[in-house]
């Protein structure tokens, strides 16, 4: 496999591991378990002693071996494990790295189940979590410690779309032999640079983009080899949250195509976010592609474009904000993203609801924010669906 090959080439024959039919279309090996001709066959096998030594589906599975190659190789990362869903990817990355009296420093603005596994799970196990403004780098200077094991940010947050500088945090947390780990989702794999950023270990909910058209859970972790293998797989092949081989064969499926679709949508928000600017019934637009972003500069540097979702802010609050979803025609409400359809969804109430009220106000998410991911339906007819929309708000 030529590591020189271009994006779009590595999406489509990455990870190729054929039977003895050789099939065009990858595999799926549907199975839970596999013969050995023999029982010191079956020993070695156990032993790990040869590649492709597969065992048992919650170990590894040759289909499910296949996504982890090719995701592994577009992201520059040297191994992979896919897992059932992406909050399996978040939580299996952190809990089997961490132990009672490790110290991890957070992004505030963080997915609601993200701050569930720091908040709830991790501090009930003895691991002490610090929150930060994750784009405040004073912030993470002062909140990393010499016994600081990790630290944990979304590059692009859930839902209000502040960048994080990945190159300045990196070196904040290398200095302290911190780890950097990063829920890369909203940058999507097209336009990550994480590990060449300085990541250690990137998160992907693979049931977004990857997918891309709302078929199936999954997610995946990558890092290095020993990581991967020495650290997560042991954690992983015992809790039990390990991909399907059909689930990671509609994966391989979406990476064929990731790159087309990704750079069309974000074409899309682009214009989106444009169109809106300056709405009288908005109180802002939040789209990291946008000159009017703050950080527009940092996110063409990282990523060079701004992602396929778009914030908006409607006046009036909830009651304007679901007049508004109420009246759409071509989006859907959802709580998705990612995906071919575009989808509209209001994180008060739903993503983020289980958050308190303070805390809402404290990540910018109000009564009237919209998170919009832009699909592949065509870019005047969306603009069009939201302008309508907002006269009804």
């Amino acid at each position: 496999m030529s590591k020189d090959w271009n994006k779009r080439t590595k999406l489509v024959h990455g990870g190729v591991r054929r039977s003895q039919y050789n099939e065009v279309s990858e595999a799926i090996f549907l199975t839970q378990g596999f013969v050995y001709d023999t029982a010191e066959q079956a020993e070695a096998r156990f032993l790990k002693t040869g590649p492709d030594e597969f065992i048992y589906a919650r170990y590894g599975n040759p289909t499910v071996a296949m996504f982890e190659d090719r995701i592994a190789l577009l992201e520059g990362a040297e191994d992979a494990f896919a897992t059932a869903s992406g909050m399996a990817a978040v939580n299996g990355a952190l809990v089997s790295m961490l132990k009672a009296g490790d110290h991890v420093v957070a992004a505030r603005s963080l997915f609601g189940s993200s701050l569930y596994i720091l908040e709830d799970i991790l501090a009930r196990f003895g691991v002490e979590v610090t929150l930060v403004d994750g784009v405040d780098l004073d912030a993470w200077r002062a909140a990393v410690r010499a016994d600081t094991k990790l630290v944990f940010f979304e590059s692009i947050s859930n839902p209000t779309l502040e960048v994080i500088d990945i190159p300045a945090v990196a070196e904040i947390a290398h200095a302290v032999g911190a780890l950097v780990v990063v829920d890369n989702v909203f940058s999507t794999p097209v336009f990550s640079k994480a590990i060449e950023q300085g990541v250690d270990v990137v998160i992907y909910s693979a049931t977004k983009h990857i997918d891309g058209q709302g078929r199936a859970l999954g997610g995946v972790i990558l890092g290095t080899r020993e990581f991967i293998r020495g650290t997560v797989e042991p954690y992983m092949k015992h809790t039990g949250a390990a991909m399907s081989p059909f689930t990671a064969w509609i994966m391989l499926k979406g990476l064929e195509t990731i790159d087309l679709r990704v750079r069309a949508q974000a074409e899309s928000a682009l214009k989106i976010a444009d169109a809106l600017q300056g709405h009288p019934k908005l109180a802002r637009v939040i789209y990291p592609g946008h000159p009017s972003h703050a950080q527009h500069a940092l996110a063409a540097d990282m990523a060079g474009m701004g992602g396929t979702v778009v914030s908006f802010d409607i006046k009036g609050g909830q009651e304007a904000a679901f007049r508004f979803l109420n009246a759409l025609e071509i989006a859907v409400i959802s709580n998705n993203l990612g995906d071919a359809k575009s989808i509209a969804t209001h994180p008060a109430t739903t993503t983020h609801q289980r958050l308190p009220a303070e805390q809402k106000v404290e990540l910018g998410i109000t009564p009237g924010l919209i998170r919009f991911s832009v699909g592949l339906e065509d870019a005047a007819d969306l603009v069009a669906d939201l302008l309508a929309a907002l006269e009804q708000a």
